[in-house]
C-alpha cells in the first residue's frame, strides 16, 4: 500500500476476500462461496466511480477465464480455483456497485 493510504473497511473486506481465494483454493472452507461473496460486498463499498466498469468486467471475466488455466499440468487446477475465487469476490464487489447506483438513481435521487 503506498504511503499515506489507511487501511479502510473495504480495504481489508477486499484483502480478506483474496487471502480466503488463495487459501480456499487449496483447503476446503465452509460456505467459502458466501464468505467471498460477503467479503467482495464489503470491497465494493470503497471503490470510486472510474473503476465501476473494471470491476464490472473484471466479475464477468474471471470465471470465465479461469478454466484456461485447467490445462497447465500440476498447479493448473489451483490456479483455476484461485482465479475462480478471486471472480467471486469481484462479484460480490460488482453487485454492491450496481446496488449502490440503483439507491443512488432511484431512492437518493
Amino acid at each position: 500500500m503506498a504511503e499515506g493510504q489507511k487501511w479502510t473497511v473495504d480495504r481489508i473486506g477486499g484483502a480478506l476476500g483474496l487471502a480466503v481465494a488463495i487459501v480456499g483454493a487449496f483447503v476446503d472452507i465452509p460456505n467459502a462461496a458466501v464468505i467471498l461473496l460477503v467479503l467482495g460486498l464489503v470491497a465494493g463499498w470503497g471503490y470510486a466511480a472510474d473503476a465501476h466498469v473494471r470491476v464490472i468486467v473484471s466479475a464477468l471475466a474471471l470465471p470465465v477465464m479461469a478454466k484456461a488455466f485447467d490445462a497447465v499440468p500440476e498447479a493448473g487446477s489451483y490456479l483455476a480455483a484461485i482465479v475462480t475465487n478471486i471472480g467471486a469476490v469481484a462479484v460480490g464487489a460488482a453487485l454492491c456497485i450496481m446496488l449502490r447506483n440503483i439507491y443512488r438513481r432511484f431512492v437518493a435521487a
